[in-house]
């Protein structure tokens, strides 16, 4: 993950084989008269949808700011272009997606990036395959190890992460176990058969992961004991390491689940990560949904209701607490002993995206509550400097705003003048570049990480996507 920690400052960028200055977007054939696209070349594109193409095309049209019209078009299809290996595998589709500067699969960030799409595969039978040839690779991932977070395309590759101490296996890139990782599997595999009534991807292989899946989370409730997961990493950097001895701290076995790491492949303080439990409890009924349907396995349909049911009673015993200033909210983490944090950090899942993930309502008065504390300084992970205010985290460290909390901002919020600031702030701190960056100084955009960086891309488009499709097109009016 070294990658994901290297700052890449003002200066000649490229990014997916596209050389551009790092301080101007303008088009360099015709001057001050507009922006040019950074997509590549047609020929050079890993795949292209044409369906895709025209919601493109059509949404550009309806943006009045050219900026924004440009960082749009960049934004949207960056991981088609750029991340995508698209073909077949025993005769089904099979899709790896590497997250951008970053040749690996992350389960999490491959459900992500190619989320917005999902509303046009009724428009685009080779679209549809690609993203089921991305629910098919997932399934042999945690097939593959369940504890797992990031793959390699084929088992001939070299390990990354071979050092660490844990189970690696030939296939992973790195085995950090975090329930998200899981989650997401679970959301693609639900909604896509939601969106294009294709069952298909739930053949016997899909099913054998979603038992494992299952028994992943019971485990890691640990009520048997620590499990057969650690994890120790030779390291000067402390979140990339598990204490004990690689099991973590303590935790009071109450029902929740446990997750060494966090969305941002950071260790969790306290195991008992409350925005991925939230995110289990979801998954497991989406899972008991598809087994009542398609799958016809009712006694399996039936224990995966009790163990959400089970989740989220202890969610509501453990993790809502009584805020001295903001009542009651959701805590982060918990232990079960009764120790708690009160922060977020930008990664979703996250406090702040719980209801773009259909987690809670937005309206909920406990997330209402815990919104306004995370988007405060009484969040230790919040930042507000000369360009702009947002959430980041200790992944990349103090004072580096993350686009992708301003981005779930403007998804989670009722209030059109929110909105509009979001949508600015976000045009104002792309460095000119034209995309969205893992984090950027809260003084100087300028001075961001990450030039590609397929998730925060694909996560701008589709909130500008979004809101033309609410007919919302006057707050993209910069």
């Amino acid at each position: 993950m070294t990658k994901r920690r290297e700052f890449i400052k003002t200066g000649t960028l490229t990014v997916a084989g596209l050389a551009f200055a790092g301080t101007s977007g303008v088009l360099a054939a015709s001057g001050k008269k507009g922006y040019t696209s950074n997509r590549p070349a047609v020929s050079k594109r890993n795949f292209t949808s044409k369906a895709v193409e025209k919601a493109i095309a059509e949404t550009k049209a309806k943006i009045k700011d050219p900026k924004l019209a440009w960082m749009f078009e960049n934004c949207y299809p960056n991981t088609l272009d750029t991340t995508v290996e698209f073909g077949t595998k025993n005769g089904k589709p099979d899709t790896f997606v590497i997250t951008g500067d970053i040749h690996a699969m992350w389960l999490r960030d491959s459900t992500a990036q190619v989320w917005p799409y999902l509303p046009l595969t009724s428009e685009d039978e080779q679209l549809k395959k690609l993203i089921a040839g991305v629910v098919n690779r997932q399934t042999q991932c945690v097939l593959l190890d369940s504890y797992a977070n990031a793959f390699n395309k084929t088992e001939k590759e070299e390990v990354h992460w071979m050092s660490d101490h844990t189970d690696m296996k030939q296939g992973l890139h790195e085995r950090k176990w975090e329930i998200d990782s899981l989650c997401y599997t679970v959301r693609l595999a639900y909604n896509y058969w939601k969106i294009t009534s294709d069952a298909s991807v739930f053949d016997s292989d899909w099913q054998k992961a979603a038992k494992t899946i299952v028994e992943t989370f019971k485990t890691q409730q640990r009520k048997d004991g620590l499990g057969p997961y650690k994890f120790e990493r030779t390291t000067a950097k402390q979140l990339d390491t598990l204490s004990n001895n690689g099991w973590g701290r303590p935790l009071n076995p109450v029902g929740l689940i446990n997750s060494a790491f966090r969305p941002s492949d950071d260790a969790t303080t306290y195991g008992f990560l409350i925005p991925s439990n939230l995110f289990a409890v979801v998954s497991l009924r989406q899972l008991a949904e598809i087994s009542t349907k398609i799958t016809g396995n009712k006694t399996f349909a039936k224990e995966c209701n009790e163990l959400a049911n089970e989740v989220e009673n202890a969610i509501k015993k453990y993790a809502v607490v009584e805020h001295p200033k903001y009542g009651k909210v959701y805590t982060f983490e918990v232990d079960g002993f009764g120790n708690h944090t009160f922060m977020d950090d930008a990664n979703v899942p996250s406090l702040l995206a719980l209801p773009y993930l259909g987690l809670v309502d937005k309206n909920d008065k406990i997330y209402q509550n815990t919104r306004k504390l995370v988007w405060s300084e009484d969040n230790p992970y919040f930042f507000k400097g000369k360009a702009a205010e947002g959430i980041g985290g200790p992944h990349v460290g103090y004072n580096m705003v993350w686009p992708m909390s301003i981005i779930m901002r403007a998804n989670t919020s009722s209030s059109d003048n929110e909105i509009a600031w979001c949508i600015k702030t976000l045009r104002n701190t792309d460095a000119d570049t034209g995309f969205m960056h893992e984090t950027f100084h809260k003084d100087d955009p300028a001075n961001f990480t990450r030039s590609w960086f397929a998730w925060a891309n694909t996560l701008f488009g589709e909130l500008i996507l979004r809101l033309i499709n609410e007919g919302k097109e006057n707050l993209l009016e910069i």
